[in-house]
């Protein structure tokens, strides 16, 4: 009876001695992530990559700590609204918004969800944010540098073809950044004593007519301006322009889809540098007070293999500033 009395009272110091664990403790709570896609999944394959990656290096484990809904419109962004639709059923805690018809369709659907987009134009100009230190609404993220970008490249495409005299900016007109791009273009182009002129196309399905028109225009260069769409069809649009003999500039994903001058910052970092300010709001903060940041590392690409089949000799000045030379 002794023995029996000494285990029930070394039982209770046990239990006694043993912190209880809540459900709450047992089942951390699982955060949500949903990312808005524009295009396809294997176009924005790298990104989404660069996301995650970023995510894990700050400590997020997807199945443990958070979860991530995959949206992508396939390239049919009429149903971009419907898809953010979605997100706002499902309560997810941040929304990722790859471009900015993806930030337009989210913020029309949810005022109150915090959204990141990693590659903004100017949120300001557009009317999206307050103020960079202050955006006061619910999107932050970072500035892709693509209204000063565009004017950039428009004038190192001048720098490697000095003969140039008519160049075409090739924009979607749906973007609400196209017109700051252009603007920005437009007085670098002046400046420079260029006619510029400006082809707009709403779907790939109206590249080969855009280029006719080019070849009518008897445009003498492109610069292709920063855009979603633009951007995934990069490759047809380098091969439009190489047929026609056109030097060609864009982004640094433009240049190594062929295009001749790549210029800007690295899309992949900025994505897995979003993960920054998905962290930030998992942690509480409100996009309204959380600054949107600018791409600060920019670089140049020079495709060789495209100069050489437009027989375009690329001055030395050029080619020793370029951060990487396509042979």
């Amino acid at each position: 009876m002794v023995a029996r009395r000494r285990f029930i009272l070394a039982l209770g110091a046990t239990a006694l001695a043993t912190p209880i664990i809540s459900p709450a403790q047992q089942q951390p709570k699982v955060a949500r992530i949903g990312l808005l896609i524009p295009e396809t999944l294997t176009v924005e394959a790298t990104r989404i990559d660069a996301l995650r990656s970023g995510l894990r290096d700050r400590g997020y484990v997807e199945g443990k700590n958070i979860a991530i809904e995959l949206r992508s419109a396939e390239g049919n962004y009429d149903r971009l609204p419907e898809l953010a639709g979605e997100f706002v059923k499902l309560k997810v805690d941040v929304i990722v918004a790859f471009g900015s018809k993806a930030v337009s369709a989210a913020t029309r659907v949810t005022t109150t969800i915090p959204i990141v987009d990693p590659v903004m134009g100017d949120p300001v100009a557009t009317g999206l944010s307050d103020s960079l230190a202050r955006p006061g609404g619910n999107v932050t993220g970072s500035i892709q540098f693509s209204v000063e970008g565009g004017a950039k490249r428009l004038e190192l495409l001048k720098e490697a073809v000095p003969r140039i005299s008519r160049m075409g900016v090739l924009i979607n007109p749906v973007n609400t950044g196209s017109p700051l791009q252009v603007r920005a273009m437009r007085d670098t182009a002046n400046a420079l004593k260029l006619d510029l002129q400006a082809f707009e196309v709403r779907s790939a399905k109206e590249l080969g007519a855009t280029f006719s028109a080019m070849e009518r225009g008897r445009i003498d260069a492109i610069v292709v301006a920063t855009d979603t769409l633009l951007r995934a069809n990069a490759s047809e649009i380098a091969d439009h322009a190489a047929r026609q003999k056109l030097p060609s500039a864009g982004s640094k994903e433009f240049a190594a889809a062929g295009g001749l001058i790549g210029y800007g910052p690295d899309p992949v970092e900025m994505y897995g540098h979003a993960a920054y300010f998905v962290d930030r709001i998992l942690k509480g903060a409100k996009p309204a007070d959380l600054p949107i940041e600018r791409a600060t590392k920019v670089g140049l690409m020079i495709n060789l293999k495209t100069a050489k089949s437009l027989r375009i000799a690329i001055p030395q000045s050029l080619l020793v500033r370029a951060d990487e030379v396509i042979q």
